[in-house]
């Protein structure tokens, strides 16, 4: 049973963080059409994530639910294995589905022998999957590979599936903002930062000659409700934002116009400097606990949304008119642990609230 009012323009992350267990995949959609979110996003790693199953598992799941890879990448599986997966799903789930694409991570690709990705080839991988998606068969040769005849093996083939890109540079926000269908945005990022993330994906659109308010543009925020356990808190905060300053810190720290000498005293920490491993998957609630009182400046932990319900739907329903984004995902939170927050995001949500399709990649 799906809940009488839903809320098309929020979602969350499927499987969110480190889950080994694919199959709570299912619990999770169920409960989040219960209590009226709009969309799950599914991330992709290589051990028990893949995104394909994944985004199959949460269309039979679901009946109304949105469903996004945020993200997949366009240069680890044939172009055609793309467009089939996209075709499948988007027919599977009636028309819910929204294939996610994103740079990656060159040091990845690196170690496992696949070239880094460009935006050259992204701009390029998206053209083909357009071309396929509308049935056509054609040879190709461009950034994104080199292809003697793709086709689609159907005469029927003529899909409208909208493009989404995970994007956090200006440079991928533009390209983004003038060639996909929608754009997710980064998380711990202050309302200024988001602001002008969704200004520079509008211009992009506006200069592709694309209309800038068609361009579905989704803020990602730490939501973590502080009826939590407290170890919980700080591995979905400071565990978090960590793992996410050892892996891009120079430009979460540049985009928010944080202070460079700050991360450079993360990384010269000790604890930091010797530590193996995400912090927030390994690391002990004592680690975390020193991080947030001696190492990560409380100004940067503030960009996630925490407190009591009440307090945390006020919040998401305040960051429409403070960033621009058209939706947020509650990201870090499975769909129980959001479920105090939805509850009270009734009473808190804006007036007006434009009403938006379930597919997370569409405007209209």
């Amino acid at each position: 049973m799906t809940a009488a009012v839903s809320y098309p323009e929020l979602g969350f992350y499927g499987l969110a963080g480190h889950a080994a267990d694919p199959r709570v995949l299912l619990d999770e959609v169920q409960r989040a059409e219960r209590i009226g979110l709009g969309s799950v996003f599914l991330s992709e790693r290589f051990n028990f994530k893949d995104a394909a199953v994944l985004s199959g598992a949460a269309a039979a799941a679901t009946t109304t639910l949105g469903i996004a890879t945020a993200a997949t990448n366009h240069n680890t599986r044939h172009a055609l294995v793309t467009a089939t997966m996209a075709t499948t799903l988007h027919r599977m789930s009636r028309g819910r589905f929204a294939l996610g694409l994103g740079r990656g991570f060159d040091a990845l690709f690196d170690l496992i022998g696949l070239p880094r990705i460009t935006n050259a080839q992204l701009r390029d991988a998206v053209a083909v999957q357009r071309r396929l998606w509308a049935g056509e068969r054609f040879d190709h040769d461009g950034p994104s590979g080199t292809y003697p005849y793709l086709f689609l093996m159907d005469e029927d083939i003529d899909e409208d599936i909208p493009v989404l890109m995970v994007a956090l540079g200006p440079k991928a926000l533009a390209l983004a903002g003038g060639i996909a269908d929608a754009v997710v945005l980064h998380t711990f990022m202050t309302d200024e930062a988001v602001a002008g993330c969704v200004a520079t994906a509008r211009a992009g659109a506006e200069a592709a000659g694309r209309d800038p308010a068609a361009l579905r543009i989704w803020a990602c925020t730490a939501v973590v409700e502080d009826s939590l356990p407290a170890d919980q808190v700080l591995k979905k905060t400071v565990g978090r934002l960590a793992t996410y300053l050892q892996g891009y810190g120079d430009l979460l720290v540049r985009i928010n116009h944080w202070d460079p000498a700050a991360l450079q005293r993360f990384r010269e920490d000790p604890l930091v400097a010797s530590f193996s491993g995400a912090f927030d998957a390994v690391a002990t609630t004592d680690q975390l606990e020193y991080l947030a009182d001696k190492v990560i400046p409380q100004a940067w932990l503030d960009c996630a949304i925490t407190g009591a319900a009440a307090s945390c739907a006020r919040q998401v329903a305040d960051s429409f008119a403070a960033t621009g984004v058209d939706s947020v995902i509650l990201h870090g939170s499975t769909p129980s642990q959001l479920a105090p927050v939805l509850d009270a995001y009734a009473a808190a949500r804006r007036s007006g609230q434009p009403t938006l399709p379930a597919n997370p990649g569409r405007m209209s």
